[in-house]
């Protein structure tokens, strides 16, 4: 009943916001929206699609070919069900979510029972219970549910909805080991977002983990999937604008070229503005690599034996890092964390980042008006506001790190911090 109810009320309240007065002013600010997920934006794309116009050949609209189709038809039979709908898929998301997390209890319960014969005497305390590890889940459902970055979000009825949809989907599959359902949902991820991309890495291994079986061939199996799903939705899309590619330049060129420096909660758009333009390839390319390659391999060397905490912090860094992020992203990854509320107690900067978390999102707002309707303030003072957002979710996420190999160093040696007698200091590589 208590599930239910929360359900009920997450809905209630979106629904809400969505019909109120100030609906067009949540729906346009910059934390929300971004000219990749405004509904704004959209609506202009289904405008020139209905007047024959290619809606790719300006820069007004980067959604990929089969958002537009299916917006289309929506917003022309059914328009006054575009509100629920939003709400509805939001719900779905955290009921996804809810449900994933069950899934890695399951699978941490089995990893738990096979490391037990290394945990050190002293350390059999740490291990959880049943009790602790359900819990685990009612947080996850509460966190997306009130969390106000993903309310938000779902009242100014962004298409980051549907990503954080697919995405869930995707995460939901591979933690109950079917294949198909994750790599179709994430490759339409990526091929919306492209930076989903990166999450069919831990993808593979989980399904690898929960199938058994040969981990080559299943690594294989999901790649091979995964392109297949993904170069399908290309042609298709194709397809839907008459056989025209051009679409590509204007959904994942725009992405990776950052034409548009629209200021955002993200760092890419200062950055530019300031850039000398002999100097921009250099720098995209430098600032693309490191939201979308850089961290992959080493995270995945060393939490191979925990895929979903690598694509915990998979979907967060590439949230900080992306060309044009809004909070509907950092919403959806800090849901996923309370599924790791066992390490919190090995975490430091808790308390600093809850309040840089806190300061930022209410300076953020303050400054923007400052900047832009009061002109007593400038682009750096925002600027200071979206960096020192984005610090704080990396001082979040590399504490988050080191937490885990605390814990396991713990189990594994006991709390005393020392090796072979020695005293020992961790210190995270």
């Amino acid at each position: 009943m208590g599930v239910v109810l929360k359900y009920l009320v997450a809905g209630l309240v979106r629904y809400w916001l969505i019909h109120l007065d100030y609906w067009q002013t949540i729906a346009n600010r910059v934390e929300i929206a971004t000219p990749l997920n405004s509904w704004k934006r959209l609506m202009e794309g289904i405008y020139l699609y209905d007047h024959n116009i290619n809606p790719y050949e300006g820069d007004s609209f980067h959604e990929s070919p089969i958002m537009l189709i299916v917006f289309h038809y929506l917003t022309k039979k059914a328009p006054f069900i575009l509100p629920l709908l939003f709400t509805l898929l939001d719900l779905l998301t955290a009921h996804l979510l809810y449900k994933t997390s069950k899934a890695f209890i399951r699978i941490f319960k089995e990893s738990q029972e096979a490391i037990l014969p290394d945990v050190a005497e002293e350390s059999k305390t740490m291990l959880l219970n049943n009790a602790q590890l359900t819990e685990a889940s009612e947080y996850v459902l509460s966190v997306y549910l009130f969390n106000p970055y993903s309310v938000l979000n779902c009242a100014g009825m962004t298409t980051t909805v549907v990503q954080n949809l697919l995405v869930a989907t995707a995460l939901w599959g591979a933690s109950n080991g079917q294949r198909i359902v994750a790599c179709v949902f994430i490759a339409l991820a990526t091929h919306q977002a492209l930076y989903p991309l990166l999450l069919i890495v831990p993808i593979s291994i989980l399904l690898a983990d929960v199938n058994k079986g040969c981990n080559k061939c299943s690594y294989i199996r999901t790649l091979l999937v995964f392109v297949l799903s993904w170069g399908f939705l290309i042609y298709l899309s194709a397809y839907i604008m008459d056989g025209s590619y051009k679409y590509v330049y204007n959904t994942y060129g725009f992405i990776l070229t950052v034409p548009d420096l629209k200021p955002n909660i993200g760092l890419f758009w200062y950055f530019f503005t300031e850039m000398f333009e002999h100097f921009r390839l250099l720098f995209v390319c430098a600032f693309q690599i490191n939201a979308l390659a850089l961290y992959v391999v080493p995270l995945t060397l060393r939490f191979k034996k925990e895929p979903v905490l690598l694509a915990t912090v998979l979907i967060a860094l590439s949230t900080i890092f992306r060309s044009y992020p809004c909070i509907g992203d950092v919403g959806f990854y800090l849901a996923l964390l309370p599924m790791w509320k066992h390490l919190f107690s090995f975490m430091q900067q808790k308390f600093i980042v809850a309040c840089a978390f806190i300061i930022t999102s209410a300076l953020g707002p303050t400054v923007w008006h400052l900047w832009i309707y009061s002109g007593s303030a400038n682009a750096n003072f925002f600027f200071g506001v979206t960096l020192s957002f984005a610090t704080a979710q990396i001082f979040l996420i590399t504490d988050l790190l080191f937490a885990y190999i605390k814990r396991e160093f713990t189990l594994k040696h006991g709390s005393s911090r020392q090796v072979e007698g020695k005293p020992a200091k961790l210190v995270l590589r």
